[in-house]
């Protein structure tokens, strides 16, 4: 890896007459009400220590200054991309948006357009974009909600996509919770001060593959991405055609929230749950043994850090190639996961042919999806679209011997079989 070094930017520095794109390392745009709640009720209050309204404007740059994080670019032919912190740049050109639709009726406005979005033979684009993996003049999904907000007309959010969603929820909660003492007199003071007195840290990889380097060894430690966004990143990383790469990424958010929508129980790790069982399943030969000083094998490393294990496993698993990467996502992930669906909807009610799932589940056999899956094979089993019969070669049977949690001794196996 280059020598990588940060650079203290302004908002202003940062944001002005300047194009990122958003690629694949990052998660969907997912802050929460308390999240932008927390960065509003910072930013104005560091304000507030030292505004005063007798202050002429100048003044303002005397004031305090706000750190507000790194940021982590990769520089590439096709443009710059965000790497890491995208959740505080969108949130905060969202409230930057606000910022502009405030001043519309005022004389006196401070020019903040261009760090919101710039235009080029008529065609306006936002400074911060999602790169379909396409090419650089793809309309992102998020257009339509930022020119709307932009020009304060109505915008219908729902059935999109979860990040338009939240782009629009967001701004709403800027509306509510940006002071309104702040949206008369004060409003050009706390514009100056926020566009250069708040800084971020500008970090920026040559290539991929440090950028990629970065974007782990920073969200392990903290701790703000999931092991799921990060073998997402992974993975489409090394898919080197960009229309197979976009394909597979819409592929792989649709499940993911698709399992995420599944879970029963507020289950804030049911993505995780499934790609850990399918893997498992798969690829787990041994368990750590239980005595002092074991160490931890296949399973126990797949159910903790299965990111990192997919990575340092490339070649069991076949990884060596843009069209295996390709495949490991449109055939097996795609697979496996349905049948996982497929599973957890005949845990919860009776499914044709799939009865002893349902027997089991509530018998509290919790390790059964796993060897369910065990024998099924991608290769020689079409993907059910759905179905729940059918969906295993040969003829499977599955016991429970007594049901954890009940008294009493362990009674006799009880089995359930199903041939397809």
């Amino acid at each position: 890896m280059k020598r990588v070094e940060g650079v203290t930017r302004s908002v202003r520095e940062l944001l002005e007459k300047k194009k990122y794109a958003i690629d694949f390392y990052q998660r969907d745009y997912k802050w929460g009400t308390k999240e932008v709640d927390e960065l509003i009720t910072d930013l104005t209050e560091r304000f507030l220590d030292d505004y005063q309204p007798a202050h002429p404007r100048t003044q303002v740059e005397k004031y305090g200054h706000y750190f507000l994080g790194s940021v982590i670019l990769s520089s590439k032919d096709s443009g710059t991309f965000i790497v890491d912190g995208q959740q505080r740049l969108t949130t905060l050109t969202l409230l930057l948006v606000h910022l502009h639709n405030l001043q519309v009726d005022r004389d006196v406005k401070v020019p903040i357009g261009n760090l919101i979005y710039s235009e080029k033979f008529g065609n306006k684009s936002f400074n911060i974009r999602v790169q379909m993996g396409l090419d650089d003049t793809t309309q992102d999904e998020r257009y339509p909600v930022m020119n709307a907000l932009f020009n304060e007309t109505t915008f219908d959010a729902s059935g999109q996509p979860e990040s338009v969603q939240n782009i629009a929820a967001r701004y709403g909660d800027i509306l509510e919770l940006f002071p309104k003492d702040l949206s008369g007199d004060a409003l050009p003071y706390f514009i100056d001060w926020l566009t250069e007195n708040v800084h971020l840290v500008e970090i920026t990889a040559s290539n991929d593959e440090d950028a990629y380097s970065i974007f782990e060894t920073m969200n392990d430690r903290g701790l703000r991405l999931t092991p799921t966004d990060m073998l997402k990143g992974y993975l489409l990383a090394n898919i080197t055609d960009p229309k197979q790469r976009a394909t597979a990424n819409t592929l792989w958010r649709n499940r993911i929230q698709e399992l995420n929508r599944s879970s029963q129980d507020d289950n804030k790790e049911a993505d995780a749950d499934a790609i850990k069982t399918w893997l498992r399943s798969q690829y787990a030969q041994h368990i750590r043994e239980r005595k002092v000083a074991a160490k931890p094998q296949d399973f126990d490393k797949i159910g903790t850090e299965f990111h990192r294990w997919v990575k340092d496993n490339d070649d069991t698993l076949g990884l060596q190639h843009s069209d295996d990467f390709r495949r490991f996502i449109e055939r097996d992930f795609d697979f496996y996961t349905q049948q996982y669906l497929t599973l957890q909807k005949a845990a919860r009610e009776l499914v044709p042919g799939l009865e002893h799932v349902l027997y089991n589940a509530r018998h509290r056999f919790t390790q059964q999806f796993m060897l369910l899956l065990a024998p099924s094979n991608p290769t020689t089993v079409p993907t059910p679209s759905g179905s729940s019969s059918g969906w295993l070669p040969g003829t499977s049977t599955f016991c429970s011997r007594g049901a954890s949690g009940t008294s009493g001794p362990s009674t006799t196996p009880r089995c359930s079989t199903t041939s397809s």
